[in-house]
């Protein structure tokens, strides 16, 4: 079920509807049946793989929590190994196994493993992090073991942030099922202009670039380098506006109904360099690999070419998680090395900027920050690794014959997918979502427009609806992450 769809408006109006009509101690059942009928709306057998894991680690927090000395660790282990086999079986046994058949055949050897004619399971990274994040907490003595199975389920079934997150810890979100909730008037039109943010981000401006991406990227070399330049920064901001989008509605729908998700963006294309760009963006998964992988791994507290590896290996797992393919890899090891260069080269560019203050310079860092996050996304965004290389390369040598034709008059533009009136109206709404970013980073707008008298709120409300409808792309395109 999408968030952009009439099927979800329907089943959001009717489950918040009962929500508050329900009595406080039936709500979580309600929910969690909510929540089982929203992700079967996808593909309904791999409730079972849910079905599963809830269980194996429901029993896992409460063996962690009363066992003793090497026992406890046992069962997290098992814990880990239940979650992660079945990440491993669905998102890599074919990817794994085609490689290992690649290297066999290198060999003059033929693999007898055969491919699997699996589906992955939507939002099955999402869920299976979630569900690790528990039993590390408990096992870490930072979260008691849930003891009521269908609220440890609701935890990891909760419909909002189920399918693409934001991924929450135990801490967070489990208490919040046993708080009662009244509906309050000014929380539930705070949660659904957030919604309907998130749509208009969804539908106006990510869907809208997506035509001309998918136009481009599906074919690149029949495209020259302007082109392909436009269409990765369209991508770089369909991505964010996809994903920001999807993590906007699921907390404006929690919110609507009195929960508190963590935020999962933070205009992360202000960012003055990669570090910074990773604390804006994809909060809940940068925070989860920190917390439960760099910090296992001794994080900073050892030798700095330790320290650099701890990163690099990170950002290659991270990479590694968004999907089973090289082009991931190699765009999580960019990130790895942009970060890991910016920290050697600290000292050489700060002597450097004592004399020639490049930092003194408007935006040059955030530029410099999106040009190297926009050419990594170029091999997240590329089909396969052949047309990422082409893309990276004919980024820059095809500039000489772009330049060349602009001089001679002749047209450099091919058929990008977009009529000239969607091209420009593409540009202006990302000119528009950025400032609204910058604006927000000000003063907040939804208290500036608070202070306004309602038939102003109102109608700027439904001039915004209205151009959600005029302007939306309504193709039920599926998220991004869902992939994931």
């Amino acid at each position: 079920m999408l968030f952009n769809s009439l099927h979800f408006l329907f089943f959001f109006l009717v489950v918040t509807s009962l929500y508050f009509a329900a009595p406080h101690n039936k709500r979580w059942m309600l929910l969690l049946l909510a929540s089982c009928y929203f992700y079967m709306a996808f593909v309904p057998i791999y409730i079972l793989i849910l079905g599963f894991t809830i269980l194996i680690d429901y029993v896992a927090g409460i063996y962690i929590e009363t066992a003793q000395g090497k026992r406890r660790k046992a069962f997290l282990v098992a814990s880990l190994i239940a979650n992660i086999g079945v990440l491993a079986v669905f998102k890599y046994y074919n990817f794994l196994n085609f490689n290992f058949s690649y290297l066999l055949h290198g060999a003059g050897l033929s693999n007898p493993m055969p491919q699997l004619a699996i589906l992955l399971p939507i939002g099955l990274s999402f869920h299976t992090f979630q569900s690790i994040s528990y039993t590390i907490e408990v096992y870490r003595g930072h979260q008691k073991a849930e003891r009521h199975v269908g609220i440890f389920a609701l935890y990891v079934l909760f419909y909002p942030q189920l399918v693409a997150g934001p991924i929450e810890r135990p801490q967070n979100l489990l208490h919040q099922f046993r708080e009662k909730y009244d509906f309050d008037y000014d929380r539930v039109t705070s949660g659904l202009k957030l919604m309907a943010w998130g749509l208009f981000k969804k539908v106006v401006i990510a869907d809208r670039l997506a035509i001309l991406v998918d136009t481009v990227y599906n074919n690149p070399q029949q495209y020259n380098s302007l082109s392909l330049a436009i269409a990765t920064v369209f991508f770089t901001f369909q991505i964010f506006c996809d994903f920001s989008g999807y993590s906007d509605m699921a907390i404006g729908a929690a919110r609507v109904m009195g929960f508190k998700l963590m935020r999962n963006f933070n205009n992360p294309y202000q960012s003055k360099n990669v570090h910074e760009f990773w604390k804006r963006w994809h909060i809940s998964l940068s925070t989860w690999f920190r917390d439960y992988l760099y910090i296992s791994l001794g994080g900073n507290r050892v030798t700095i070419p330790r320290w650099y590896l701890n990163l690099f290996i990170v950002f290659m797992i991270s990479g590694l998680w968004h999907g089973a393919k090289w082009t991931f890899v190699i765009w999580g090891a960019l990130h790895g090395f942009y970060l890991i260069f910016s920290l050697a080269t600290q000292k050489w560019r700060a002597k450097i900027n004592r004399n020639i203050p490049f930092d003194k310079v408007p935006f040059l860092s955030e530029l410099t920050t999106f040009a190297f996050v926009a050419f990594a996304w170029i091999f997240f965004r590329a089909n396969g690794l052949g047309s990422a290389f082409y893309i990276a390369k004919h980024l820059f040598t095809g500039v000489p014959d772009v330049c060349r034709k602009m001089f001679q008059h002749q047209p450099v533009f091919e058929n990008l997918g977009l009529s000239s009136f969607d091209f420009v109206l593409s540009i202006l709404l990302i000119v528009f979502l950025e400032w609204v970013h910058y604006a927000q980073s000000k003063w907040p707008i939804s208290a500036f427009f608070k202070q306004k008298p309602f038939y102003i709120r109102w109608a700027v409300y439904y001039l915004f609806i209205f151009v959600i409808l005029f302007l939306g792309v309504f193709e039920n395109r599926q998220f991004i992450y869902f992939q994931f």
